[in-house]
């Protein structure tokens, strides 16, 4: 495939083949291990997980993975719970609205900031660098908001280290484990990994579910299957198309071909939920489907680099889609769903998407 910069991209399809290939060692995610990799550039903000391979990755994914157990996050409950009452509080006597911008972005913008310590007045702002960088509107653009991001983490990060709060940017702080660099990039990471996901989760769970009256209909009857409820669009249409780029460390074989050193590899994510040899009927939506019949999908990657946030978005999208259908009988799509505007990127997921309620 040849990527919108021109350059060639090995992709990865199949059940079997992306597991195998996110377990693969000589799969790197380190922009070193390209051959067209000339300098210490590729890294968006600082130096994070997604970017680096082990040693260096199972340093920095140990300094805060017991902050995402899911006991942990169970204990966010509560909390998620008041913040999506308050944004459908605020929306539905308004009659209709964009559901992404009024509730399915600043539901995990505002879990996510709270837990990183970022201030409400910062999170407007936060968004537009972050967008900009997940889906830039052009490489000017993303350079831009990239600076802007840095400089705003770095003061933030300064900030914390004055006065360190309860939040977990300040623990990271106080643990003095990470450089300079590793510190900007694992609140680059966590901020924006945090929520651009779930924005896309939750808003296209409410459309597959409004384009499908019937499971609707099912879910509405008995809400205790709303978390087979996520895991179903998770497998059929979920956020992520691919994993980020992976670079051959040495020739390697996948299905068959034989990938030579230095290569950029995308594993797609979105393949594995529609493969037929491993799902019956895969191109159905049922909510109802067997945890056995919807494969494994790996919507959350796989690998070490699994989604360290996989229990947060779960627990996000479960609340918000069993709040929603439950307080809008009448929800409504207000536009042609042939009409909607898709993100150009491997995240999938819809700019807009308006309702009534």
């Amino acid at each position: 495939m040849t990527a919108p910069d021109g350059t060639g991209v090995w992709l990865v399809v199949g059940h079997e083949e992306v597991r195998a290939a996110l377990t693969d060692p000589r799969l790197c995610n380190d922009v070193r291990h390209s051959s067209a990799w000339e300098d210490d550039g590729g890294y968006a903000v600082g130096l994070n997980m997604l970017q680096t391979d082990p040693p260096r990755h199972i340093r920095l994914r140990k300094l805060v993975a017991k902050e995402f157990t899911s006991r942990r996050i169970e204990a966010l409950r509560p909390r998620v719970q008041r913040i999506t009452d308050e944004l459908l509080d605020a929306v539905l006597p308004l009659g209709r609205a964009d559901l992404v911008a009024s509730f399915a972005l600043p539901l995990p913008m505002s879990v996510i900031c709270e837990l990183m310590g970022v201030p409400v007045e910062d999170r407007e702002s936060f968004h537009g660098w972050s967008t900009q960088t997940v889906h830039p509107s052009s490489p000017q653009a993303a350079t831009a908001a990239a600076q802007a991001m840095t400089g705003y983490l770095a003061e933030l990060i300064e900030g914390k280290r004055r006065s360190p709060g309860g939040d977990l940017l300040s623990a990271l702080v106080r643990a003095e484990e990470l450089s300079t660099e590793e510190m900007l990039g694992m609140a680059f990471l966590l901020l924006v990994a945090g929520h651009e996901t779930t924005v896309n989760l939750i808003s296209t769970a409410a459309l597959t579910l409004l384009r499908h009256p019937g499971q609707l209909a099912a879910l509405r009857a008995d809400l205790s299957l709303v978390d087979d409820a996520v895991e179903e669009v998770l497998r059929y249409d979920g956020p992520a198309q691919s994993t980020s780029y992976r670079f051959t460390s040495e020739p390697v074989e996948i299905g068959g071909s034989v990938i030579p050193a230095g290569e950029p590899v995308l594993p797609v994510l979105a393949s594995v939920g529609r493969d037929p040899r491993l799902v019956p009927d895969p191109d159905r939506f049922d909510i109802r489907r067997a945890g056995a019949d919807r494969g494994g999908h790996l919507g959350f990657g796989h690998g070490i680099h699994h989604c360290l946030g996989a229990p947060l978005a779960r627990l996000e999208a479960a609340i918000a889609l069993r709040t929603l259908f439950e307080r809008c009988p009448r929800l409504a799509l207000d536009a042609d769903p042939s009409a909607l505007n898709w993100r150009p990127s491997l995240l999938r997921g819809v700019r807009e998407l308006p309702v009534r309620f």
